[in-house]
């Protein structure tokens, strides 16, 4: 599948982000403790402003006229694209970019940005080495590998990019708040809803008939309990690591 640009694809797919894409008060203390004392923050790739800290001075950059729209903060946001950012030359503390470095067209000239731009990182992202972790990647789209690894950089690029300091694992909790793809790994029945399909990225691109028949199938393993059997040690667990990953250069 092409890789469309982030704009676009937004255009197309972010129209129900508000709803079902909330942020998580633990990602986000995950993703806060590691901007440090900064209190200018650039938050690339902003969508509706999730992860954005209250208590800072952000400038929101994001392409998306569409997420733009959903957007309820007071925090100024420029519509813009994270390979050509309209600011100076260390003009913030610090830039973040949140589930958002997969959809840049040019994930490395976003980078070189987003370190031009500011005088610490923090990406917050997966590692698509490790999609197949997660049972719905697995066992009912295994076409996922591919399709992220047409557009995702490895967690260890993106940190060569950014000469990163660490690299910090985050646990998805079993409630998440924030549906992104691996929120549901203890909720299987979520997947099969049309509005948690339609934000997320993978879900809302690959072809609806690859989508339907995996969801079928997973219906299927719902109702005769062979997804509670195979899957039963999940049920007990609070949190888990599925890849992803806090990315941080000072």
């Amino acid at each position: 599948m092409t890789l469309k640009s982030h704009a676009h694809v937004y255009e197309t797919i972010g129209l129900q982000y508000a709803t079902r894409r909330q942020p998580d008060a633990r990602v986000a203390s995950a993703i806060h403790a590691t901007l440090g004392d900064a209190n200018s923050i650039c938050n690339i790739g902003a969508g509706s402003g999730s992860y954005e800290p209250l208590d800072r001075d952000v400038t929101a950059v994001e392409p998306s006229k569409t997420m733009i729209a959903q957007r309820t903060s007071a925090f100024p946001v420029v519509c813009a694209a994270a390979e050509d950012l309209p600011f100076r030359d260390n003009e913030f503390d610090a830039a973040m970019a949140i589930l958002s470095v997969h959809h840049w067209e040019s994930p490395q000239k976003g980078l070189a940005e987003m370190k031009r731009v500011s005088g610490r990182q923090v990406v917050f992202t997966f590692d698509p080495d490790l999609q197949d972790s997660l049972w719905l990647v697995r066992d009912y789209l295994p076409q996922i590998v591919d399709f992220e690894n047409g557009r995702a950089l490895p967690v260890d690029v993106i940190a060569e990019c950014l000469g990163a300091d660490r690299i910090d694992p985050v646990a998805i909790p079993h409630d998440c708040t924030d549906g992104f793809q691996a929120a549901y790994w203890r909720r299987p029945e979520m997947y099969l809803r049309a509005d948690v399909q339609a934000t997320i990225s993978t879900l809302a691109q690959l072809p609806e008939e690859l989508v339907s028949a995996a969801m079928r199938l997973l219906r299927a393993d719902l109702d005769s309990g062979v997804w509670a059997d195979r899957y039963s040690d999940l049920l007990t667990q609070d949190s888990v690591d599925f890849g992803y990953r806090v990315i941080v250069a000072e």
